[in-house]
């Protein structure tokens, strides 16, 4: 279980974002008893800037930018490229039959990968799914901890670290046989782990995004990801005797704001978490005040660019409105 004192710093770094996003408000007189707001409207958004060539574009300004939403170009009210904002990251790793043979290389390089991205105000936890969907550790900054958790990943493993909760219970599928619960994973790393959490949110999974088995479907696993603005980075791993569905990788990054990244050796799974590593770290924070206030629930699209048509933006293809 996390320290107070970590739950603390996170909170405090999450409500810097926050205030900073806020417009000067004049001073009321004493006399007046203070307005509380319970809710804020802020939409904030995390994106990376690429030029023709995939090279990432730093040294961007504000005005560089533009949002829409619903196709209505909406005002930046914050901006920021700074580098240090912690990240909650989410590794899923897939450990259905397919994997087999790659598990070892995928489990050596997420141990590098989170030792090279985890920084001071960082933390991660890390899911494995096959049959069913095993939590292998829970958030934490302590990175013996994570690759430990890492080196227990094991192929369709029955452990008992996690069961699916809410619509997803434990006796709905039976343990240990083949699957991949894929969509499932996503749901349940989403609402129950990554909802409660508050900034830059983040999943890296491994995977052939072949789903067998899981319970809720595709739309509803996207639907997840983006409640809760974490953006799903899929490196797509390929055995040749095994299904393999790029077409439901991409849609998931694209809809989230992630990336998909093909990999076809141990060399290149490597330079992949080092690509997703950069990204992370690169990435421009922008906030703007919807101008539809509705609390009505609905989805709304954004598009971010920037004003040189030949770069392309990362960065995530809506949000859900509050509602009430």
């Amino acid at each position: 279980m996390r320290s107070l004192k970590k739950v603390v710093t996170r909170c405090a770094a999450a409500l810097v974002v926050w205030m900073m996003a806020q417009p000067a408000m004049p001073q009321e007189p004493e006399q007046q008893a203070p307005v509380i707001k319970t809710e804020v409207n802020l939409v904030n958004l995390f994106a990376t800037v690429r030029d023709k060539k995939k090279h990432i574009m730093t040294g961007l300004k504000k005005e560089d930018f533009r949002v829409l939403e619903n196709e209505q170009e909406q005002k930046i009210a914050f901006f920021s490229s700074e580098k240090t904002l912690p990240i909650t990251l989410g590794l899923l790793i897939d450990t259905s039959r397919s994997e087999e043979n790659r598990l070892p290389a995928e489990q050596e390089a997420a141990t590098r990968f989170l030792n090279q991205v985890l920084r001071k105000g960082d933390e991660a936890m890390v899911i494995s799914f096959g049959a069913d969907v095993d939590l292998l550790s829970d958030f934490t900054d302590d990175r013996a901890q994570l690759n430990r958790a890492i080196r227990s990943a094991r192929i369709n493993a029955p452990t008992v670290t996690m069961t699916n909760p809410g619509p997803l219970p434990p006796e709905s599928r039976t343990r240990g046989l083949v699957g991949t619960a894929f969509y499932d994973a996503i749901w349940v790393a989403c609402g129950e782990k990554l909802a409660t959490e508050a900034g830059r949110k983040a999943m890296v999974i491994i995977t052939d995004a072949d789903d067998q088995g899981s319970k809720v479907r595709l739309e509803e696993a996207i639907e997840a990801a983006e409640r809760t603005n974490a953006a799903v980075h899929i490196l797509l791993v390929h055995d040749p005797g095994y299904g393999w569905r790029p077409d439901v990788a991409h849609k998931i990054a694209d809809q989230t704001g992630g990336r998909v990244i093909e990999v076809s050796s141990q060399k290149h799974l490597q330079e992949a978490f080092d690509q997703i590593s950069e990204e992370l770290r690169t990435e421009y924070t922008l906030g703007y005040y919807p101008t539809n206030a509705s609390r009505d629930g609905t989805f709304r699209k954004i598009k971010v660019e920037t004003t040189d048509r030949e770069l392309k933006v990362l960065a995530r293809k809506g949000y859900y409105a509050p509602k009430g």
